[in-house]
């Protein structure tokens, strides 16, 4: 069986090197919260569950093996990441909060990691569209 014995990062991507000798990597913003991470940080990882997983304590940060196979790479292109670009003085941090999810989830709606079911587009649009009515008062 397959695992993970080494993981680095290059060029905005995560790698990790297996006991069977292959190499997969994901792009950084899959994982928000290594994007955001320093490089000592990052450095501070060990590798956990019988080599099936990555832990960044200081993070709070777990990765399972099974996160390198994915084919798939981020889509920016979404309605989400549409709305950051517009009005890049968005606070994603805050907005989050104010929307009821981590700002991990919404970093991975904006980067196109993940999809929001359109209930949850519906919410993150509403939250915005209070934030203006708030702001029109100022």
């Amino acid at each position: 069986m397959e695992t993970i014995q080494k993981i680095w990062f290059a060029d905005g991507r995560i790698y990790m090197r297996t006991t069977e000798g292959g190499e997969y990597s994901r792009p950084l913003e899959a994982f928000p919260t290594l994007l955001d991470a320093t490089d000592e940080e990052r450095a501070g990882y060990r590798i956990e569950f019988r080599g099936e997983a990555v832990r960044w304590e200081s993070l709070d940060e777990d990765i399972h093996i099974s996160s390198f196979y994915k084919d798939e790479e981020p889509c920016p292109d979404n309605e989400v990441a549409d709305i950051f670009r517009r009005f890049p003085q968005l606070n994603v941090s805050e907005i989050a909060r104010s929307v009821g999810i981590s700002t991990d989830l919404l970093r991975r709606y904006i980067y196109g990691i993940k999809t929001p079911d359109p209930e949850r587009l519906n919410h993150i649009k509403e939250t915005l569209h209070d934030l203006a009515r708030e702001l029109a008062t100022v």
